[in-house]
Formats: structure tokens, sequence, C-alpha cells
């Protein structure tokens, strides 16, 4: 099987369907794919009752001047890790360039840079990821599931979680109203 092309910087939206409750209505952000496997964090779910201020709590961070932001759901995988999807304009020691359009970091010294001030301008907070192994994502996408898009930081920054798997279809031109669960046969 051919590897598709890499999907760094793009969103995966779940197809209606797609198997799987854990992902039901789910958007990716896709961090890392290649010929070893695929990364993404989930941003299209916040986890209900954990907040920012909540999980600076836990961590002994002062919230400073952080806004106590939604956690987002991101994915199944490590579920008591954290991420920070976000902006360029912040880069740390530690923190992996998302093609051209954002960065992923997962240390503690993003969240002391946000509730200091210091941190990038658009981020989202997240626990878990979606992770897939060598040639998985790859054939999840030629045989049902996933639908691929662009990556849209107004989707990411400037929707609420909620909206961002409808935003995500509409952004590629499909009504995700007209989507069907299953397929017919000729």
């Amino acid at each position: 099987m051919e590897a598709t092309a890499s999907l760094i910087g793009q969103f995966l939206l779940a197809m209606p369907g797609i198997g799987d409750p854990r992902f039901e209505r789910a958007v990716i952000a896709i961090c890392a794919h290649d010929a070893n496997g695929a990364l993404g964090i989930g941003v299209g779910k916040i986890i209900p009752q954990v907040r920012l201020h909540g999980l600076l709590a836990e961590l002994a961070i002062e919230p400073g001047v952080a806004p106590d932001a939604p956690v987002h759901l991101g994915g199944p995988v490590e579920p008591q890790r954290g991420f920070v999807l976000h902006g360029r304009d912040w880069i740390g020691d530690e923190t992996l360039k998302v093609g051209d359009r954002w960065a992923l970091t997962g240390t503690l010294d993003i969240l002391r840079a946000i509730a200091a001030g210091t941190g990038p301008a658009r981020w989202i907070v997240a626990l878990g990821y979606a992770g897939w192994g060598e040639g998985q994502l790859d054939a999840e996408l030629n045989r049902h599931g996933w639908f691929a898009t662009p990556g849209d930081d107004v989707i990411l920054f400037d929707r609420a979680a909620g909206q961002r798997w409808t935003a995500g279809f509409e952004s590629a031109g499909i009504d995700p109203r007209l989507l069907a669960a299953g397929a017919g046969r000729a």
C-alpha cells in the first residue's frame, strides 16, 4: 500500500458512523505523521469539569494572567499527559513544530509562560493524544472513517470545540448534515 502524503498541520474529521464512540464527531489536529506512525491532538471536545486553573493548581502553578480556559480531550492515549497546541510565536526547548502552522509543547514551561503572560498568544490545552502505529492511519484513510482537511487557525483558535467538526467540513465545501453513516450499494 502506498503511504498517504504527510497530514501534518491538517485536521482529521471523523465521518459519521466511524464505529468507535471515542471518535464520534472527532476533530484531530495532526502534529506528526511519517512512516513510523502519526500523532494528533483532539480539539473537538472538552473535558467537562476540567478547566485550566484547576489543572494549574494540581501542578502547583499560580494561574497568574491565564484565563480559566476549558481543557480539551486530546485523545484516548495517555489521558493523564498534557499538551498545549499553540501558535509558533512561542517555542520552547522541547517544542515540536507542526509544519509551518502550529507548535506542540508537552512540558510545564509553556504552562508557566501562559500563566506569566509570556507564552503564545493563541493556544489550547489538551489531555491525552490520538496515536497510530506504522501504516495504521494510512490504512484507515484508505478504508473509511476519516476525512482530512487543511488545518485552519480560525477554526482551531476562534471556534468553540463543539463547532469545529461542522466548521471543518464546511471549510471543505461539505454540508455535514448531508453525510450518511453508511454507504449504499449499486
